[in-house]
């Protein structure tokens, strides 16, 4: 196959793995333990930053957004691994819901030329991650926390983590300083971007339909079920 034959095919390989569509949507849930992988797929963006001049993998980040959709299902998978009684699994579905209601959160593993420059809770690390959307808003996060020894909830409900990349939690603001939603009502997409002196990476989540988007920020008076 010519060099042009095969580019062709990775661009249409590409074009037909695109990511789906997400809801930021509320409401009860109908999951059961085997659905966590795909939902855990439909909520996790992965991109790597590549220097074609020294043949260098500079920057590989995998993120999963913690939304309502996704912790619905992490539970359901928990209580039946942990073969929680029915008030356990109640009382834990509630705690986990409440926090999407204080900051947009994610999950994110990281792997770089150095494990201390992918290490965004410090100070020195070589990169910056901001919550980005198509409207224009750009916000830093609130905290960032470094999972210094990921054990086993972390490998087996994120997968990707493995002990070559860096793993953390980050939080960000609901609202900016103004009371403006840090993700526009009227965002087609929003993501994250690592930014640094290497170059940057996004990471998008496209959202779905106007009904949705306007149910997910408040917009009707009941939430999508």
């Amino acid at each position: 196959m010519s060099i042009l034959g095969g580019a062709l095919v990775a661009a249409l390989t590409l074009l037909g793995c695109k990511d789906p569509s997400v809801s930021m949507s509320e409401g009860t849930r109908e999951y059961t333990p085997a659905d966590y992988p795909q939902v855990l797929k439909r909520w996790t963006r992965s991109e790597s930053l590549i220097s074609i001049a020294e043949l260098d993998d500079l920057l590989t980040v995998t993120a999963t957004y913690e939304s309502w959709d996704f912790r619905w299902a992490y539970v359901v998978r928990y209580a039946e691994d942990y073969r929680l009684t029915v008030d356990q699994r109640r009382s834990l579905l509630n705690r986990t819901l409440t926090e999407t209601q204080d900051g947009h959160r994610f999950y994110l593993a990281l792997y770089g030329t150095t494990r201390r420059g992918v290490d965004l809770s410090r100070p020195t690390s070589g990169w910056i991650v901001r919550l980005i959307d198509d409207d224009g808003n750009e916000t830093a996060p609130t905290s960032i926390e470094a999972i210094a020894k990921p054990g086993a909830i972390e490998r087996t409900y994120f997968p990707y983590t493995t002990p070559f990349r860096t793993v953390l939690r980050v939080k960000f603001p609901l609202t900016n300083g103004d009371g403006r939603p840090t993700i526009s009502p009227r965002a087609k997409w929003f993501g994250l971007r690592l930014a640094g002196a290497e170059g940057y990476e996004e990471l998008h989540w496209e959202l779905g339909t106007q009904t949705e988007k306007r149910a997910a920020f408040g917009y009707t008076e009941s939430a999508v079920r």
